[in-house]
């Protein structure tokens, strides 16, 4: 049995836990001591940069080794130097070798068996338990499982040894981290237990009154002796009101023998998850004995949702047809590293809702658990990705030199561990695949890999970024009618044209430009099922092409510290369902970029760095605080779905504007003068309004958050503004704020999403970029509050108390 406190800190999978509160209620106190007990393994890791000898055995002396907590993310606190070896593709921020070290305080116990899981270490990963070597992974996406029960000592503590290298970089385009960067637990089950993401739901039949879950559950037994199992489970709403349970007959499982058990369950009523309504039901799986007593139990999530892709319709979910308007996301969280809380998800995803945006694809690897947990509760569909590498390098230490070895073994894991999410309703085998380039090694490749993806979920379909078909004669050759649903990444008139050729393939944009054209190429052909823009948040690295002193690629609609930027409030007006305005001051109007004719670009870098590389500094602002103070043209710019559109300056109307077929800007000329620029959306919409700031008097703080929570994945959002006497932002201010806090927490990290700023994101002053900085900070000890002050050299300073607690979803 785990003994000891299993960890201050909440875990980062709470989803499972509560869910199988239920299933335990159910049990004696006899069949409770024989549950799964998971134990979060968060603080109190011994960590060292650097590849001491002897750092997985026991006798090695940690003493002066650093104390930290996992998820973490070693690389964020720099420094960033230009002669890092990642290069402009890691953001120039350090890589290495780093090694982690904790005591599990656990003991054999007959009958019982020990995991530790790994969410996720990067990369090339060793996992030591006692000196002995439980195995490696050099892929950091996937989520590891190890069996430590047989090496676990009766008479001490036991030794766990992580040991993270990265040092092979560039081995990655964008910032990876480095790492155990993703949670870890130990988990203690019977010697019949649940095969890691051996729990399988699926919905195959829905219907107005009745829907039938197909619940699918792998059994292993480990012991020595053949063993007799069966299944209890309970199926749960929304409410938490139980609708459906059913027993399974037992079943001999002989030793290292798997056997599948099924049940198909009815649930009355069923409530559609669906992007307005994500309801979530539970499935709590318990795995009981030829005694009667459960030897381990799993709590599975899901939805009940059809989702289908039509080769002349697009895509449609339950019932409706849809187009996808979604952003890619790569997985860091900007000052917080690889190691992202989920509060920091939360905020990216209520902001990119807000615009319109209803799907995401994780570019280009799978993201954490718990990222595919909040894009259940909320609300959005997900191109779940697996590779950027097959045999092919895009950089000399990547996936390419494992992807022969070890691409069925990441598969197979990946789908297996995300299958239940509804959220999840497409896969993508890979991003831009340079072995295209060579047809008959990517089709035996991509016939690999949808032989274990089919196998692991054949419920799903399977796509892919293709990288210009069209040179490499993938729709000629037969490797785009492969896939169930044909990709390809910008270029959206080649693949309109691919579908006219063939009516019959089912079709996705992938990845696509900000650029209008774009859109409307997408929007008005039907079988287009949609697109994913590169990309919904700015990220750290890929700043090859940009080069040094840039930090990230500023391509997204939300800046680093999730602020809407001007490309947000532009696509907002173009994907949003209610109706919105945004007004903004074109500096540049007389040489607007030329309209995209759904080609996409064609630099002469390779697209993956052409394309990911922003264009040259747009002029475009929201501000109405020229440096100019004098008069000269300007352009107001409106980005706005309303019919009609009024502007007017310093009272006077300039008149009103029709909303373009196309959904272009609307644009007023103007001759600058000081004061107020209101837009307004008919009479009782929405409206929105410039102002002309003056000298910089003050700071003010604010923030969405109503209280700070102290768990890992807590984390609230303090933005500090520099305004005038008048609370307008300066926005040409670069004053150096300096955050503190007192009380009951502490700041984690401070960023003003500038990406040449060298600063380190743990010091707590940043010059402001903008007129505005941001603080992430988090609760801490045992009060009920805590006070931000922001403060800066001559100006006022500010203060913002928020308590201290359990934020409530």
């Amino acid at each position: 049995m785990v003994t000891g406190n299993p960890g201050a800190a909440a875990p980062r999978r709470v989803r499972a836990l509560k869910a199988g509160l239920l299933a335990l209620a159910l049990l004696t106190p006899a069949a409770q001591a024989a549950e799964r007990h998971v134990t979060p393994l968060t603080g109190g890791w011994r960590f060292v940069q650097g590849d001491p000898e002897g750092a997985e055995t026991a006798n090695l002396d940690d003493s002066r080794w650093a104390t930290v907590s996992v998820p973490h993310d070693w690389a964020i606190a720099g420094p960033i130097d230009i002669k890092a070896r990642a290069g402009g593709a890691g953001g120039f921020f350090p890589t290495g070798i780093a090694w982690y070290r904790k005591t599990l305080d656990v003991r054999p116990t007959p009958g019982r068996r020990f995991f530790v899981e790994l969410d996720g270490v990067m990369e090339r990963s060793g996992v030591w338990i006692n000196g002995h070597h439980l195995g490696h992974r050099p892929n950091g996406y996937v989520g590891l499982r190890y069996d430590v029960t047989d090496f676990l000592k009766t008479d001490g503590p036991n030794l766990l040894a992580v040991r993270a290298d990265t040092s092979f970089a560039p081995s990655s385009r964008w910032y990876a981290g480095s790492g155990i960067y993703r949670g870890v637990r130990l988990i203690e089950t019977g010697d019949v237990h649940v095969e890691q993401g051996g729990v399988f739901v699926s919905t195959p039949v829905i219907g107005a009154d009745r829907a039938t879950a197909k619940i699918a559950v792998e059994l292993t037994n480990d012991g020595r002796a053949s063993s007799s199992a069966g299944l209890e489970i309970v199926v749960t709403d929304p409410d938490g009101k139980v609708v459906a349970r059913q027993s399974v007959t037992p079943v001999a499982v002989d030793p290292a023998r798997t056997e599948t058990l099924t049940a198909e369950l009815s649930i009355p009523a069923p409530r559609l998850w669906d992007l307005a309504s994500p309801n979530l039901y539970k499935a709590a799986v318990r795995v009981i004995g030829a005694d009667g007593q459960p030897s381990d139990s799993e709590a599975v999530p899901f939805g009940i949702r059809e989702a289908r892709f039509e080769a002349d319709t697009g895509f449609w979910l339950n019932g409706k047809n849809l187009k996808l308007k979604g952003v890619a996301l790569h997985a860091d969280g900007g000052a917080v590293g690889a190691a992202v809380p989920l509060a920091v998800w939360r905020q990216r995803f209520a902001a990119l809702k807000a615009l319109g945006v209803n799907a995401i694809r994780t570019a280009h690897n799978p993201p954490s658990p718990e990222f595919l947990d909040l894009a259940d509760q909320m609300g959005f569909v997900v191109m779940d990705e697996l590779f950027d590498q097959w045999n092919v390098a895009k950089t000399p230490g990547d996936y390419h030199l494992f992807f022969g070895d070890w691409h069925k073994r990441d598969a197979r894991d990946m789908l297996r561990r995300d299958r239940n999410h509804p959220s999840v309703v497409i896969w993508s085998a890979g991003n831009e695949i340079h072995d295209t380039a060579y047809p008959v090694q990517a089709k035996a490749a991509l016939k690999s890999l949808l032989t274990v993806m089919h196998a692991a979920d054949p419920t799903r379909p399977v796509t892919m970024g293709l990288f210009r078909p069209n040179v490499t004669g993938d729709y000629a050759n037969g490797l785009a009618d492969m896939l169930d649903v044909v990709g390809q990444n910008y270029r959206e008139n080649e693949l309109k044209a691919a579908h006219d050729a063939k009516p019959t393939r089912k079709i996705v944009g992938t990845e696509n430009t900000h650029a209008r054209g774009s859109w409307i190429a997408v929007r008005d052909y039907g079988p287009y099922a949609g697109m994913f823009l590169w990309t919904g948040v700015d990220y750290l690295g890929e700043a090859d092409r940009s080069g040094w002193p840039n930090i990230d690629n500023p391509a997204g609609l939300l800046d680093r510290t999730g602020n809407v930027k001007v490309s947000g409030m532009q696509r907002a007006g173009w994907w949003a369902e209610q109706p919105v305005i945004h007004v903004t001051r074109n500096a540049a109007p007389a040489a607007p970029p030329p309209p995209n004719d759904g080609a996409g670009p064609a630099p002469a870098l390779p697209t993956m760095i052409a394309v990911a590389t922003p264009a040259p500094k747009a002029q475009i602002l929201d501000d109405w605080t020229p440096a100019d103070p004098a008069p000269h043209p300007e352009t107001i710019e409106v980005y706005s779905n309303c019919p009609s559109v009024e502007v007017s300056l310093n009272g006077k109307s300039l008149g009103a504007k029709a909303l373009p077929a196309d959904g272009a800007p609307r644009q007023w000329a103007v001759s600058f003068a000081p004061g107020e620029v209101v837009a307004t959306c008919g009479g009782s919409g929405p409206r929105d309004t410039l102002r002309t700031a003056g000298a910089p008097a003050r700071l003010i703080l604010v923030t969405d958050d109503k209280v700070a929570g102290s768990t890992f994945d807590d984390l609230a959002i303090v933005r500090a503004q520099v305004v005038d006497a008048k609370g307008v932002v300066a926005p040409a201010s670069d004053a150096a704020i300096t955050f503190s806090v007192s009380g009951s927490g502490r700041l984690v990290a401070a960023d003003n999403a500038a990406p040449t700023d060298h600063t380190p994101f743990a010091s707590p002053t940043r010059q402001a970029w903008r007129g505005q900085a941001t603080a992430f900070v988090r609760g801490e000890g045992s009060g009920r509050a805590m006070t931000v002050q922001a403060s800066a050299p001559g100006l006022k300073s500010a203060t913002l108390t928020l308590p201290v607690g359990a934020p409530r979803r």
